[in-house]
Formats: structure tokens, sequence, C-alpha cells
């Protein structure tokens, strides 16, 4: 039995279980290889009857560059494409600096948090901390009460936990900066700020509660500030209205490309403040340059630095230096020799400390100062496994520990944002015990909150060797630069690199051959970006006819074509943004560092299927905020011939290929009833996914993933010809719509 033939049986026996009432999935389970790869069916079947595939018609080649360089046809592209011929369209679309986008640019200027630099960020869009630090400011109350507060919410949360789980302890790897050594990197949940902050209003009175939510209410309204969660809405609202709108297709698919494979975590703490910068400054600007530009931009990037715990990866002498600086404080003290302005710099912290009681707080400082945060191997092991070389490409642990040395000091400044967004809330912006820190860990008085910094009093000067090649001492932040030059040139980076660009354009499985001859193209070019594409899309195995529509979209893929093929008007509006959640690609959204996979076995699955054809239905009927479509506008005026409303809206989404099974599927279906959608059944989408490859992928899982698809969408009711509706729902949730 074959790959694609143990996958139908799979899909057809899980649908049968889940949704025996939804005949229409069954049958579409036939006609779509769920868990194998999808370019194999057609191979396969002409090596069942013995024939030969034709090669591409001018046509279907078109059709196919469309669909692999573009978030899918919409319509006049095909005519636009035999205008200026094939070549001439590729070749624009890898010089995308050359393309007018004023129309997408307009539709992006009311998101005002794109324009923002990092520090702005964090003062519209305050930390939820910071907020806290004030009110407690104005109430009294000092780090040691909030402290007390913290640790009492824990211990609550700790006896709960021991209750309902037999005492398994949940490692926040989060708050400590820290992640597992040895587990490819794979990531716990930080929890929402906003949560853990609701989570102290629990240790208070009714009356205290009450009160701080109104000088919470009144700080929003004093200083203009806005929720955080709109940072992150309005940025996906951007990556989904480029997607379908932006004439410079090829240049948003690598953008997708690209930040899956640096990828970033939206809900690990501060990192969502970093992401519209992320986007604007470091992944778009370089999507089609150089890769050792691009490699250069996301090690520097506040977000990578955040993410990945690099910007707390410090030389251990840093701590002893530190540590000795306290210990010199403290002697002082008991010898009754220390500075009033010492004292008062920390009585700012501990207001009406006395002498005795600033001993204790220093002897306290003094301990912290011993337990070293020492260097993070994160972003060193990432950088060689996931950015570059590859898995199983050669490097050792002692490859690990010696790069991780080469990038101390590479960090962020206030990397929470605290200080600007308590600057403008605290006695006029008096905030000198946060500046003070600052100042001690070597960083300048004119720091913006939220830049990378390199801090050469926490860098780790001594000589390293990488990869058998010595990195002499002395050489502060060209230590890192040196080693993302030595990976750059392996030729380990060259293949990983083309494989992913072969599996992202071409085939699940492409050739030994194929890649190599890429990855000859990216070396040659010193891994230029654009010839490393043009010869992808110029190389014989592109066009190959097993290889058309043979690759199946991701969620983001079809929430973009769906609305492109239907010349759709949207807001993408945070609804449409929900739905792509449920179907399992959250942006930002993937915890573990690989970033989301680009093959049918992680994305087919019954559930998934599912909530591709309610997303179709919902599409096509009107029903969600701020999305419209006009179907009237291809189906004409004769609607009562539901046979030929079918064969028009084929011609439409389809270009008129379509599978014969699926062909028979639809002509059955059009005159049955279909269930309402069920986008927000929380329930069903917990047993859809198990035992699913997205499950063991943790795809929707992974953070916000697996909340978008348990969050209530709001459907509208829906309007159009109900039928009408109906059909192109279906087409679009169909196997056919989901290949590419």
């Amino acid at each position: 039995m074959t790959n694609q033939q143990n996958f139908s049986v799979f899909f057809r026996e899980t649908t049968k279980q889940l949704f025996a009432s939804f005949a229409l999935l069954a049958i579409f389970a036939l006609t779509l290889p769920v868990g194998a790869n999808a370019q194999q069916m057609g191979a396969k079947q002409a090596s069942a009857s013995n024939t030969v595939l034709k090669p591409l018609t001018q046509e279907q080649k078109i059709l196919h560059v469309l669909n692999r360089l573009s978030y899918g046809v919409k319509s006049g592209d095909v005519e636009k494409v035999k205008q200026i011929g094939l070549d001439k369209y590729i070749e624009q679309q890898l010089n995308p600096e050359k393309i007018d986008d004023s129309t997408l640019e307009a539709k992006l200027q009311k998101f005002d948090a794109l324009k923002m630099s990092n520090t702005e960020l964090f003062a519209k869009y305050a930390n939820p901390g910071a907020i806290l630090q004030a009110v407690a400011k104005q109430n009294g109350l000092n780090r040691k009460d909030l402290q007390g507060m913290r640790r009492k919410n824990q211990d609550a949360k700790n006896d709960a936990t021991a209750m309902t789980n037999g005492g398994a302890m949940e490692n926040d790897a989060m708050e400590s900066g820290e992640m597992k050594k040895n587990d490819g990197g794979a990531m716990m949940r930080k929890p929402d700020a906003n949560v853990a902050n609701n989570n102290l209003l629990a240790n208070l009175s009714d009356e205290q509660r009450q009160q701080y939510q109104e000088q919470v209410r009144e700080l929003y309204v004093k200083y203009d500030l806005r929720r955080p969660a709109e940072m992150t809405q309005q940025l996906n609202s951007s990556r989904i209205l480029r997607a379908v709108y932006s004439e410079k297709q090829l240049q948003e698919e690598m953008v997708d490309f690209w930040s899956n494979h640096f990828n970033v975590y939206a809900n690990k703490a501060a990192v969502r403040w970093y992401l519209p910068e992320y986007d604007r400054d470091v992944i778009r600007p370089n999507a089609m340059g150089n890769f050792k530009d691009l490699v250069i931009a996301t090690a520097k990037s506040p977000a990578m630095l955040f993410y990945l715990d690099n910007f707390q990866s410090v030389a251990p002498q840093s701590n002893k230096n530190n540590g000795r600086n306290i210990e010199r404080l403290t002697q002082m003290a008991e010898d009754g020799r220390l500075p009033e302005r010492a004292k008062e710099r920390i009585r700012k912290r501990f207001p009406n400390a006395t002498d005795e009681e600033i001993i204790q707080r220093l002897k306290q400082m003094q301990g912290v100062a011993k337990r070293e945060r020492g260097i993070n191997e994160n972003y060193a092991r990432e950088l060689m496994e996931l950015h570059t070389l590859g898995v199983d490409s050669g490097y050792t642990q002692k490859d690990v520990q010696e790069i991780a040395r080469c990038f101390t000091g590479w960090t962020i400044i206030d990397a929470r944002g605290y200080r600007k967004s308590v600057e403008r809330m605290i006695d006029g912006g008096d905030n000198n015990m946060t500046n003070a820190a600052l100042r001690r860990q070597g960083f300048p008085d004119d720091a913006e909150s939220g830049t990378f910094y390199f801090n050469e009093k926490q860098h780790d000067n001594g000589e390293k060797i990488v990869l058998g090649q010595t990195i002499k001492s002395g050489g502060g932040m060209k230590d890192g630069l040196q080693v993302i030059d030595i990976l750059i040139k392996q030729p380990s980076t060259a293949k990983f690199i083309a494989r992913k660009l072969a599996v992202k354009f071409v085939s699940d499985n492409p050739s030994d051959a194929f890649v190599n001859r890429i990855a000859d193209a990216f070396s040659k070019s010193n891994g230029d970006i654009k010839t490393t594409l043009r010869a992808v899309f110029t190389d014989k195995e592109f066009f190959a006819p097993e290889n058309y529509r043979a690759k199946i979209k991701t969620p983001f893929e079809v929430v973009a074509s769906t609305l492109r093929v239907l010349n759709a008007d949207t807001n993408a509006s945070p609804q449409m943004q929900n739905l792509l959640n449920k179907m399992g690609e959250p942006l930002y959204g993937f915890q573990a560092p690989t970033g989301y996979p680009d093959t049918a076995q992680d994305w087919v699955n019954t559930g998934a299927l599912l909530q591709r054809l309610n997303f179709g239905l919902a599409v096509s009927s009107n029903r969600i905020a701020g999305t419209k479509v006009n179907l009237t506008k291809f189906a004409g005026t004769q609607l009562d011939d539901k046979q030929a409303v079918m064969d028009k809206f084929i011609n439409v989404i389809l270009n008129g290929e379509i599978s014969p099974n699926t062909k028979t599927t639809l002509a059955k279906q059009i005159n049955q009833p279909i269930p309402e959608p069920t986008l927000a059944n929380e329930k069903s989408d917990d047993f859809m996914m198990e035992n699913t490859a997205m499950m063991q992928n943790n795809i929707g899982n992974a953070g916000n993933g697996r909340r978008g698809q348990n969050q209530q969408t709001r459907l509208l009711p829906p309007s159009g010809n109900a039928e009408v509706n109906k059909i192109v729902g279906l087409i679009l949730g169909s196997p056919d719509f989901q290949r590419q």
C-alpha cells in the first residue's frame, strides 16, 4: 500500500469517527493525500498506469508560478503574465524595490504601531508590569511589598497545582530567562503579563482591587496608553493585508519564509513589543538581500535576543566585578563609611530604611550577585542548528560553548521597557533608580529602552575556537560577527538553506541533485538571496509535472489565497486573525525556534480540513467582520442553474482544473444542506486535534495557537444568495483548492 493510500485510509476512517454526519468531508478525504507528500500522487498514478506525465502547458506554467511565487491567483493575473511574459514576471518579482505598491501602502497608514520605535512602543503600549509599579508607587508600596504579593500568589498557585496534578510543578523557564539546554530549544509558555497582574489582584480586598483598577484606568486616560495586544493585532493585520493586496508577492512569500526560519514567539514576555521592528527593520528589508546581512540583523534584533535569552548572556567575570562592588559598599555600610548619596539612592528604592536595614538590603543584593547569570547557550545552538548549518552538520557542544562566549554582551537596553513606561507615570519622570542600575551595568545615560547594545563589560574577551578556526582575544563585538562569517561560508549552510527553499517553492521531497544546484548558486553568489531564488525558478525541477499543484497550503496561504481569488475587501480584522488561529497558524505564535513547518504531513488532518471548509463557508457567506465578497460579480444573474453556477466558480477559483472525484462530490452536495460552521466550538477542537500530526508537532498547541483555537469567534449573519454561498464555500474547502 502506498503512502498516499495509507494516508487516505487514515483520513477516511478518522473522518468517519469524528464527523459521521459530514459526508462531504468524508468523501473529500478520498481525494486529498494526508500524511504523505502531496506531489507523490501524480507520479504514483502515472507509474501505476505506465504513463509518463505530460510536460506543463504554457498556461499551467503561468498558474504554477502564480501559485508558488504569490499567495494565489487573483482576477486578471493570468492575462497580465501572458502580456508581459513569464520570465519577465519572475524577474519583476525578484526586484520588488522597482514595483509600485502605493495602493497597499495606503491601506497600512492607519497602523501607527508599525511606525514606532521600540522605545515609543514601550511608552505608548505600556508593559503591564510597569503600570503595576506606577500604581504601587502612588500607593506607597515598594518592591518588597510587590514581591510579597507575588510570592503569596505563587504559593496559592502552587498549592492548587499540587492538588490538581499530584504536585507536578511547572518550571517557568521564561521568567528565569533560562531554557533547557538539551531539548532542541523547546520552550515553555510565559503567562501573559495581564494575567499575572490579574492574579495579583486576587490578593487584594474588594476595596483595594477597585481602587487599583480605577488608578489603572486613570493612567490609561491620562497618558493615552493602549493595550499591548493592539500592537500584535496591527502587525498581524498588516501581514494579512500585504499577502492579499501587495504587488510584491514574492517578497511577502519570503518575509513569511524568513519569519519562520528566524522564528520568535510573541507570547514570551516582552517579545511582542519588539515584533513591529523585527518585521519592519530586520526581516522585510533583508528578505531579498544577502543572507549574511539577514543573519547579522536577526542576531542584533531585540526580538531574537530576548526570545533566545541572549540579552542575559554575560561573561562570568562581569558578575564577579559587580559582586565585588556590592561587597565593597556593604563593608563601607558596616563600618559606617557609606556616603549619604548612596544611602539616599537605596532609600528611594526602600523608603525610610534605617542604616541597619540598608546593610541588610546590601547583603541581599550581594547574595543575588553571587548567583551569576553567566553564559547562555540558547542562541549559539539555534544559530547553528536552525539558522545556518542545520541539524547533524558536524558541530560539537564545544562549538556551542565557544560561540556562546562570542555573543556575550550582545544585549538590550532596559529589555522589558519599564524605564520608558514608568518615567512617564512617576513623579514627572523621576526614575533615578532604574537609570542608576543601567549605568552600573555599563549602559550610557542616553540609551534608548528596547534597543540593541554591545556591552563591553559583559563580554568574554578571551580567545575562542569555532569549527576549528581561532578567534583572537580582545575582539569585542567583532567576535560574534566573525562567527557569523565562519558559519555562512560552510557548505552545510548553503545546502541547508537550499533545501528549505526547495521545500518552500517546489516539493516536500526535492531531489538531492536539485538541492545541490541551488546550494551551488547560493555559495557562488556569497549568499545572495535573489540569485539563489532565480536558480530555483529557472531549474527544470521547478516546472516538473509531478510538482504541479502538489504543495499543500498552510493556513496563512489558505486565508490569503481565498481573499485574493474572490477579490475580497478586507481589513484583516481580529475576527479574521482568530479564524487563522483556529486553523493552526497564529502569526508569531509558534513556541519552538523551528517556526511553522511547510510540508503536507504537518498541516493535513481531520480537524484542520474541517476548519478550512468552515472558513471557506464563512467567507463566501460574508460572515466575518471586516471582510466582504461580492459573488454576483462572478456568477452573474443566472443563479437558478446550480450546475452552471458550480462550473462558473470552478473556473474562477480553480481555473477549471478539478479532479473527477471532487467534481462528483460537489455535484452531489450542492443539493444537500450544509451544517452550520463550528468555528466557535471549543470542545470539538480539543477532540479533533488528538492523535494528529499537528498535535504531535505542537502546531495549534503552541502558546496562543491553542488559545486562539479555543477563542470564541462571533460570526455575522450570512448575506447574499445562500445557494451560491454554499457552492463557493464547498469549492474553497475542497482538496483541489488546498493544493498549489
